[in-house]
């Protein structure tokens, strides 16, 4: 089956409040999906590649996803130079074999040799908004969840610091959702192209790095397991836009007991 790795443009975050002067000023990016799938029926695969993805995706037929949980460990941004560079990490419902995604995440970024961090949630195709009330910080436990109400047919996502406690909900309903997929992303946003990845050397999510239990976890035809006991799971690394053997950022593979991985960085890219 043919796979394009061309991500989705439909502008940028329109809301900047609580991130830093020096990163609003820069090219703000959207957490859009990198996937089209042209055909019908969930895709099996064990493995894949994206040129703004790494991470895993687990996929299910149409309508069947009401649930994806996560947790990871903020990593450190290390900044040089004067250039501005982003690296976002998300849990999310869709995107992988359709074209909206509801997510949640937290961002690592560079501007002007600084780093900064910041969280966020997206019904895309509507842009990113920044959450201001969850102050991030490099070391903080994260926790997220996209979830689905069949009787409301609307989603929510909701973001906790576990390490400060603050945290975030929102509820919206997204047109054409497919509800084809859940997952659990390292990314390099897009804002006119896809943007050069910040250097955030390994980011490890799941219950072995976070000790946050129920993750990582979804829920795929009213079964709910962690990430290894679904068999349609998909490894994602990130690869050059225009080189298709540079690896931006390469995937572990999912941990004995199911439940955690790492993405680790290798080159900003484009």
């Amino acid at each position: 089956m043919k796979w394009s790795t061309t991500a989705l443009s439909l502008g940028i975050i329109a809301m900047m409040l609580g991130v830093p002067a020096a990163v609003a000023a820069g090219p703000v990016a959207s957490h859009a999906a990198p996937f089209f799938a042209n055909h019908g029926g969930p895709i099996r695969m064990s493995s894949s590649s994206s040129t703004n993805w790494a991470g895993y995706a687990v996929t299910g037929s149409k309508g069947s996803v009401t649930s994806v949980v996560g947790s990871w460990t903020q990593p450190k941004a290390t900044c040089s130079g004067t250039g501005t560079q982003y690296a976002a990490f998300w849990v999310g419902i869709d995107g992988y074999t359709s074209s909206t995604v509801e997510q949640t995440g937290t961002d690592s970024d560079c501007s002007a040799g600084s780093p900064s961090y910041y969280a966020w949630f997206e019904f895309y195709p509507n842009p990113s908004r920044v959450i201001s009330t969850v102050t991030v910080h490099a070391g903080d436990v994260i926790s997220a969840q996209v979830t689905y109400s069949t009787s409301t047919a609307k989603f929510t996502v909701t973001l906790k610091d576990v390490t400060t406690g603050k945290s975030f909900s929102k509820t919206a309903g997204v047109r054409s959702a497919q509800r084809t997929s859940a997952e659990w992303i390292a990314e390099a946003p897009y804002s006119g192209g896809i943007l050069p990845l910040a250097n955030f050397g390994t980011i490890n999510f799941g219950y072995d790095n976070t000790s946050v239990s129920g993750t990582n976890d979804a829920t795929i035809g009213g079964t709910t397991g962690n990430l290894g006991s679904f068999s349609t799971s998909v490894s994602i690394n990130m690869i050059g836009v225009h080189n298709s053997s540079l690896t931006k950022a390469a995937t572990s593979a999912i941990s004995t007991d199911g439940t955690s991985f790492s993405v680790t960085w290798k080159a900003a890219g484009p």
